[in-house]
């Protein structure tokens, strides 16, 4: 589907969609649970979709009815499961380890690059601690074994989601266990939202250090308990919004809770850094990697230049993040430059109108449709379908707020 935006400031209020984040950890927790668990304000989309039917497959039952999610935990693993991940990482990264820790026999599968995108660090370990797989990386991949305790020593600088996926499953285990980094942890907020997500549910996580890196100890032989919750809204979704209103729109962005500990409310610190003459900025990826198109659109019109550095697994999401973000932009007008880990936006007055090639990826689409807010021509977006992926009412709420468009 093809989307041609004219220009126009956005005006009015919006809800942020919920927490992906958020829904996949209490999704997961909750088909772990002993019992019927309750999960409100969950704002479907094809990610949430595939992490639903993978724990269904798994054994767990899972309805879905305007929002609310009720989650019948697995009574009896099953013993053969055949899992589309669709084109999530987090699904694929988060229930390979709760798979091996129910013992079942499952074979994963995905779309898009998601089969592209490595899960080296339980390729190599898990075969340590009774899991193989086959093939040895690539999709689909068949893994076999029961997951047993230990110590597990994994790179912080792949991806927070190894660390996720064996917090959800080695309170499983009969033995405690420990995560030790082997390097800085990425993406970091990220591991804590898990803390706090399956804290809700009755398992305890414990942090410490060692040798300045985190250490996660896990006790084993933990129940996972049911319960009523609701999902708090996303900052990576409202970071569109924010920063709309940064380029001159005037929006009022609800359903955020100002205490979460979700590193990408860094997009208020930063938009706040640019104060109201614009001044650039230079914002770190590490831990906000999903911030990356929108904050691209926001340095193309601070004064000067702005920087996104640390940047370097953006290439392995679901496109090569830095070069095709740096195209959309230059193909409407941006000055946008992408290193091997790096973006740097000069100064543009305002963005010029064109055609943009979203590359499948729903944040492109989203910081490109915002783009065209502070343009001086249409923004034709290709693609546009692919924020089905994480926001589907993207641009019923952009519509909403005064936003014009047309399907092509």
């Amino acid at each position: 589907m093809d989307i041609k935006i004219y220009p126009s400031k956005l005006i009015g209020t919006v809800s942020a969609p919920s927490s992906k984040s958020y829904s996949h950890r209490m999704i997961i927790a909750a088909a772990l649970a002993d019992g019927i668990s309750e999960i409100t304000n969950v704002t479907d989309s094809n990610d949430i979709t595939v992490t639903s039917q993978a724990m269904e497959a798994l054994g767990a039952k899972v309805l879905s009815d305007g929002g609310t999610y009720t989650v019948r935990g697995i009574k009896t693993p099953a013993a053969k499961a055949d899992i589309d991940c669709g084109e999530s990482g987090s699904t694929l990264r988060f229930i390979i380890p709760v798979a091996a820790a129910l013992g079942t026999t499952a074979t994963f599968n995905g779309h898009a690059k998601l089969p592209q995108r490595p899960i080296t660090p339980y390729t190599r370990e898990f075969p340590k601690k009774g899991v193989t797989f086959e093939p040895q990386s690539g999709l689909p991949i068949t893994i076999t074994g029961k997951l047993r305790a230990g110590e597990y020593n994994l790179e912080g600088d792949v991806s927070s989601q190894f660390i996720t996926g064996l917090m959800l499953a080695l309170p499983l285990c009969e033995e405690d266990s420990a995560i030790k980094l082997m390097s800085p942890l990425q993406s970091k907020p990220y591991a804590d939202m898990t803390i706090a997500a399956l804290k809700k549910f009755g398992v305890d996580i414990r942090e410490m250090k060692l040798d300045g890196l985190p250490l996660y100890l896990i006790k084993g032989g933990q129940k996972y308990k049911p319960c009523r919750i609701t999902v708090e809204g996303d900052y990576s979704q409202a970071a569109f919004f924010f920063t709309a209103n940064a380029l001159g729109s005037e929006i009022d962005v609800t359903n955020l809770d100002p205490d979460s500990v979700q590193g990408d409310k860094e997009i208020l610190n930063i938009i706040a850094s640019c104060g109201k003459e614009l001044n650039p900025f230079t914002a770190d990826a590490g831990n906000i990697p999903d911030l990356v198109p929108i904050l691209a659109v926001l340095g193309s019109v601070t004064k000067g230049q702005s920087k996104i550095i640390n940047g370097a697994r953006l290439k392995i999401k679901e496109s090569d993040r830095l070069v095709c973000v740096a195209n959309a932009l230059n193909a409407i007008g941006g000055k946008v430059t992408a290193g091997d880990d790096f973006l740097t936006m000069d100064h543009i007055d305002h963005f010029t109108g064109g055609e943009v090639d979203s590359c499948k990826d729903h944040r492109i689409v989203m910081a490109a449709a915002i783009a065209a807010t502070a343009s001086t021509a249409p923004v034709i977006i290709h693609g546009a379908e692919n924020v089905n992926k994480s926001y589907p009412r993207f641009f019923d709420d952009f519509k909403s707020l005064g936003g014009q468009f047309e399907v092509l």
